[in-house]
């Protein structure tokens, strides 16, 4: 019998294959391309029980030596990771019809391009999920670079291809000259690259001068994670489609970045040598000094994408301090952010992405009273707004009070000021445009217009409901949360 983890990489291929073969039948292959993400879901959660049991999942696909393998294994991180990724990908697929088709018509231009590359990217963030090496995670975390590449050029104008080339030169100079450095090192060091509890350093003679460079090598490697001054990639990618968009924000590419960092806290640093590291304290201290830059700039943008975009730079360096800070209740709270920033995240994008269609504004300033004519869609971009930042009863609270429970325990006040300074900025750029929709007047050249699509319109209302029944019971999310160390 096939190994689940394994099952679960090639569900996603074959959904990258099919819309090559069944370029001739495209009712065929929309219903395919909905199955593909629901047959990925059932697999993920099959698993679920085995890893809340504290059991091996595992699978070897090659082995290259003593050390060195390509081989798969699901742990607890993995298994959060790769549930929001499945989740997600099923409102993702059905948003993308809403929004492409009514743009663009049934045959727009690289539809078959457009949906195997969304496959690719979702194989890849299932293979880092259950990495069981570094070797195994470098593979797939470079085969999201290049699967993603042409999401974000997708339209081909002059725009769009500097975009790519930035999008490509920050994420894998990144990664080629620091990431894969930092493996070789490791391996150098110790001999191996498998994950390992508490840390593969852990148990090395490597001096505290070799692990500072390593952390920072590692953090800084992670460029998908979006930190100073790596963070240029992300608003320059939101030339490309909302759907990508999303795919860019909260499914896969910027959480298999927090990802590959929480991974390398707990398995490959481990937490005890982050905690004395001056190289753990510059990375703290950059992520912090990103949440805050990031946050002030979101205040200036009048685009809706560059201010979710920056927004999203803020919030994923909430995880990277999470990580470096390294006390439990702040390595628990980074790794139960990847799942409540997501859901938040997602029915934001969703909801500029339905104005798009319904209406083609794009900017803020734009926005005056559309809370009347898209009272659906703006109900859920405040929900959205409201977990964003942090407030109850919405999800994003939980993972949020878990980090500043971790910053006080580990007495980091100028942090935990930080994240405070950053949770008011997000209400300053966010609310007024909850605002604005729903008390403005309209503006006199509005054209008539209601809400987009119910294709668009229902999976952004299912992610604005995730963000309230995980307030309610964050559930298996909370749980998988607890037991990364």
């Amino acid at each position: 019998m096939m190994p689940q983890p394994l099952l679960a990489l090639l569900i996603p291929l074959v959904g990258a294959l099919l819309p090559w073969l069944l370029h001739r039948s495209p009712t065929v292959r929309n219903a395919v391309t909905l199955l593909i993400p629901v047959l990925l879901l059932v697999t993920v959660v099959k698993m679920v029980p085995a890893v809340l049991a504290g059991e091996t999942v595992a699978a070897t696909l090659v082995s290259i030596g003593p050390g060195l393998s390509f081989a798969l294994e699901v742990d607890a991180l993995g298994m959060l990771f790769a549930l929001v990724t499945s989740s997600l990908w099923i409102l993702n697929s059905i948003y993308s019809f809403g929004y492409m088709y009514p743009l663009h018509g049934s045959t727009f231009e690289g539809q078959e391009r457009f949906w195997s590359c969304f496959s690719v990217a979702i194989l890849a963030a299932i293979g880092i999920a259950f990495s069981a090496n570094l070797l195994t995670l470098f593979f797939f975390y470079e085969l999201m670079t290049f699967s993603t590449w042409p999401l974000v050029s997708h339209y081909r104008t002059a725009e769009a291809r500097r975009s790519g080339r930035i999008y490509l030169g920050i994420l894998v100079g990144s990664s080629t000259l620091f990431l894969l450095t930092a493996i070789i090192w490791t391996w150098i060091i110790t001999g191996t690259l498998d994950f390992t509890p508490g840390g593969i350093l852990a148990s090395s003679d490597a001096t505290p001068g070799q692990i500072s460079m390593l952390i920072m090598l590692f953090f800084f490697g992670a460029g998908k994670s979006a930190i100073f001054p790596l963070h240029q990639w992300l608003p320059n990618a939101m030339v490309a489609p909302i759907p990508v968009s999303a795919l860019l924000h909260a499914v896969a590419v910027v959480k298999a970045g927090v990802f590959t960092v929480l991974k390398i806290a707990t398995s490959v640093i481990g937490t005890g040598l982050l905690a004395g590291s001056w190289g753990a304290e510059v990375v703290a201290w950059t992520a912090v000094f990103t949440i805050l830059l990031a946050s002030l700039i979101a205040l200036t943008r009048q685009q809706l994408k560059a201010r979710l975009a920056y927004s999203t730079i803020s919030q994923l360096n909430y995880i990277v301090l999470g990580a470096v800070v390294a006390f439990p209740a702040a390595i628990e709270g980074a790794s139960l952010h990847i799942a409540m920033h997501a859901f938040g995240k997602i029915t934001l994008f969703f909801a500029a992405g339905a104005i798009f269609v319904a209406s083609h504004k794009t900017r803020v300033d734009q926005l005056s009273g559309i809370g009347r004519r898209m009272p659906w869609t703006m109900t859920a971009f405040l929900i959205g707004t409201l977990s964003t930042i942090g407030l109850p009863p919405l999800c994003g609270m939980w993972s949020k009070w878990l980090l500043a429970e971790g910053l006080v325990a580990a007495h980091q006040w100028a942090f935990l000021g930080a994240l405070l300074l950053s949770s008011l900025l997000s209400i300053a750029y966010l609310m007024p445009i909850c605002v604005r929709a729903f008390f403005c007047d309209e503006q006199s050249d509005t054209t008539e217009h209601g809400e987009a699509p119910w294709s668009c319109r229902i999976p952004l209302l299912l992610s604005a409901a995730a963000c309230l029944v995980l307030f309610i019971w964050p559930g298996i999310f909370a749980q998988l949360a607890r037991m990364v160390r």
